[in-house]
């Protein structure tokens, strides 16, 4: 009698354990604009590194994120931020809204992907450059742009999408990327000549590329992986990096000041500055921040890094409420409507 009483027991016990693990494990809430398709995969290798930790996901553009992270800055919802704009983190760190932790293996990655300042409260994961998508098949006698100022001669006109860029950190990066390589004055005359060639401001970092890779638009301004992308899916496009170089931003990771799951937030942090990680973003990103382990995909364009420009994040976050404030006061007009 007392082996079955042992046996039935430890029967119930193994069958509670699963639960039992399951309501152990810390809920780890993480705001991103992560594409759709990457949050399954990055789930599963956070909680494979980190066992005790359950990813809850919430999603939005660049744009939305941001906005609603300083929103919530009274009362923050959101444990971690991870895969989101530096110059994003940027903002909520000059707020106090971040906690200060270097993770484990940060002093690994190269310098540009680690938070130069201290208190030391971001860490950089991958980068994403702007990029010309131009439709040869669509070209007829139009040569392809060279140059970012080849895009305002007279027969581009109504032929361009860019993403806009209050809504896309693409968009953004690109604007920056102008004003910062240009001069701000020379920046500003080179997007008004730009506007009258645009077609429409897309609420999409990719959605121009895609335009332009089907044929709907001879010239879409996106993401440079992207590009790679369609060009690979067999669209008749080239994927140009201009000669005056482009602009760039990179996705970072950091700890909310106010997590009350500091622990759990603090072992996810190490893991996205590992090799291992870094290789999960070398799948969506050619440019990661751990040395050796980018993975640049078919039809990437060569030289990528090196026409990366000087990129000031500490600028992109100090002034992009000016730059978009300016920006929609000048091409709101063009923009499409939200979906």
């Amino acid at each position: 009698m007392k082996t079955w009483t042992k046996f039935a027991l430890a029967v119930a016990l193994g069958l509670a354990a699963p639960g039992a693990a399951l309501a152990d494990k810390t809920k780890v809430t993480i705001y991103t604009a992560l594409e759709n398709d990457q949050l399954k995969p990055f789930k599963a290798a956070i909680e494979t590194a980190v066992p005790d930790a359950e990813v809850v996901w919430v999603r939005d553009s660049t744009g939305v994120i941001t906005a609603r992270f300083l929103a919530e800055k009274d009362n923050p919802r959101a444990d971690m931020v991870v895969g989101l704009a530096a110059s994003s983190l940027l903002m909520f760190k000059k707020a106090g809204l971040l906690e200060t932790y270097r993770p484990a293996g940060a002093d690994k990655l190269k310098d540009v992907f680690r938070d130069a300042k201290d208190p030391y409260a971001w860490t950089g994961m991958d980068a994403y450059l702007g990029a010309v998508c131009f439709n040869t098949a669509e070209a007829g006698e139009i040569a392809p742009p060279k140059s970012w100022k080849d895009l305002l001669k007279p027969e581009f006109k109504g032929k361009i999408v860019m993403p806009h860029p209050a809504s896309s950190g693409t968009g953004y990066l690109m604007v920056a990327g102008w004003l910062q390589s240009m001069g701000e004055a020379e920046g500003w005359k080179f997007m008004d000549g730009l506007h009258e060639n645009i077609a429409a401001y897309l609420h999409s970092g990719s959605a121009p590329c895609v335009q332009a890779a089907r044929g709907e638009q001879l010239v879409g301004l996106a993401l440079d992986m992207r590009g790679a992308a369609e060009k690979t899916k067999g669209a008749p496009i080239e994927v140009i990096l201009p000669t005056e170089g482009v602009g760039w931003e990179m996705e970072a990771s950091a700890i909310v000041k106010s997590s009350k799951n500091l622990d759990a937030a603090k072992k996810i942090a190490d893991w996205v500055a590992t090799e291992d990680a870094n290789r999960l973003f070398a799948k969506t990103y050619a440019i990661v921040a751990y040395p050796g382990a980018d993975n640049p995909p078919a039809n990437y364009p060569a030289g990528a890094e090196k026409a990366m420009i000087k990129n000031d994040l500490g600028w992109m976050a100090d002034n992009r409420e000016r730059v978009l404030a300016e920006w929609s006061k000048r091409y709101e007009s063009k923009a499409a409507p939200k979906k």
